[in-house]
């Protein structure tokens, strides 16, 4: 694989840091701002919204630029918002902050997702862009941890300057590996060409099989910590090691996810997808000893993170003629189903259905992602059926050599 990715996975795994660190450094933060923990709640929301309207606007005001050029301008975009965070005065200044944080994440990993792919042979581009979001993935075992302790030993703004820091050794490393020649550079239909683009059915189907299928994980997640202390009878001590577990298995299932797809690609979203709806149904029953809980919360990092990267070769080669846009509206999808799938988590709480009820609520948005994911399967199906004697125009085209596997 070309040591270019690396640095794309550099610059993932600063971007992972800092959307994670925040649920764990809010008590610091609210007693130095002397606010609530509630109302510090809203610094994640508003790096959420950031990466949800930054990752569509940026991809396509960006689409004729040199995706390289593109890249470091995304990352000089994320280190000033978290130097700006770590030296905001108050919660208004820090709010802002975290928003222009939020604005370059998505397009990173869409226009990286494009350029991972362009670098290696049809046959390695799951696998390649598997290795960006390595970076990601890494995060929630090292990145985050390290940064929630320094931010409780040296103080929160401490933490972010850190993470600028991982940022400018993103931007060094992206200038160095990057290649800076014609060869990468697809060309651009523009802004209007992009957004057209969009309005394949295909697209939308793919994207909403994020949603859902991600939706899924976070409807669980959200709530792992009281499964785990509530349930589990973990000491909240522990949980920060027990949430590095689902770090490790999150990296496994990215990289596994990677090299299925390579193979076959709508077999791995599917399998995926089944894994999950299957161990959040179990999560009940896992969650009754400590030991079975730990292995609950690894599996559920495996089973999601295998569509990650299928998910993502999807939805870019659905829009093909405007893989950067699309490939960083499924980031947008993502952050949506971050969004929504803790809320439908938070009904089953809200409903008395018991600690561990999000995880069959998240169950069953898996089912409704194999739903969409099948949906998506039968019109590609219809649209390569051969029509009077020819196949038609708009056939898909057969994704990374596997997509009837």
């Amino acid at each position: 694989m070309p040591l270019a990715l690396l640095a794309l996975a550099v610059g993932a795994f600063g971007i992972g840091t800092t959307e994670f660190v925040m649920m764990g450094l809010l008590p610091d933060v609210a007693d130095d701002l002397h606010i609530s923990i509630p109302t510090a709640g809203h610094l994640v929301s508003a790096y959420a919204l950031g990466v949800v309207i930054g990752a569509p606007l940026l991809a396509a005001l960006t689409a004729r630029m040199p995706r390289r050029t593109v890249l470091i301008s995304l990352m000089a975009l994320f280190v000033a918002g978290n130097a700006l965070s770590a030296f905001a005065p108050g919660n208004g200044s820090l709010l802002a902050a975290r928003f222009l944080s939020g604005l370059p994440h998505g397009a990173f990993f869409g226009v990286g997702a494009v350029v991972a792919t362009a670098m290696v042979p049809p046959e390695r581009k799951a696998r390649s862009v598997s290795l960006m979001f390595l970076g990601l993935t890494v995060a929630n075992v090292a990145g985050v941890p390290v940064a929630t302790l320094m931010g409780q030993h040296l103080g929160w703004r401490a933490t972010f300057l850190g993470v600028s820091a991982i940022g400018v050794a993103a931007i060094a490393s992206l200038a160095l590996l990057i290649p800076n020649d014609g060869k990468h550079e697809a060309a651009s239909t523009g802004l209007r060409g992009e957004l057209a683009a969009l309005r394949s059915v295909p697209v939308w189907l793919a994207l909403g099989t994020t949603v859902a299928g991600f939706g899924a994980l976070f409807a669980a997640y959200s709530y792992v910590t009281p499964m785990l202390t509530d349930t589990a009878g973990y000491a909240e001590t522990n949980v920060t090691l027990l949430l590095a577990l689902f770090g490790v298995g999150a990296t496994a299932g990215n990289l596994l996810g990677g090299r299925l797809a390579d193979h076959s690609l709508r077999a791995t979203l599917f399998g995926g997808l089944t894994s999950l709806g299957a161990v959040l149904l179990l999560f009940p029953l896992l969650m009754r000893a400590e030991w079975s809980a730990a292995l609950a919360v690894t599996l559920l990092g495996t089973a999601a993170f295998i569509t990650g990267s299928p998910l993502q070769l999807m939805v870019m080669e659905k829009a093909a003629a405007a893989p950067s846009l699309a490939s960083s509206a499924n980031q947008a999808a993502f952050n949506l189903a971050n969004a929504g799938g803790a809320w439908i988590g938070g009904l089953a709480l809200a409903a008395g259905f018991g600690t561990t009820s999000p995880a069959l609520a998240g169950a069953a948005l898996a089912v409704l992602g194999l739903g969409v994911a099948s949906v998506a399967y039968a019109v590609d199906r219809r649209r390569a059926t051969p029509s009077a004697g020819r196949v038609v125009a708009s056939r898909v085209p057969e994704e990374s050599g596997a997509l009837h596997g």
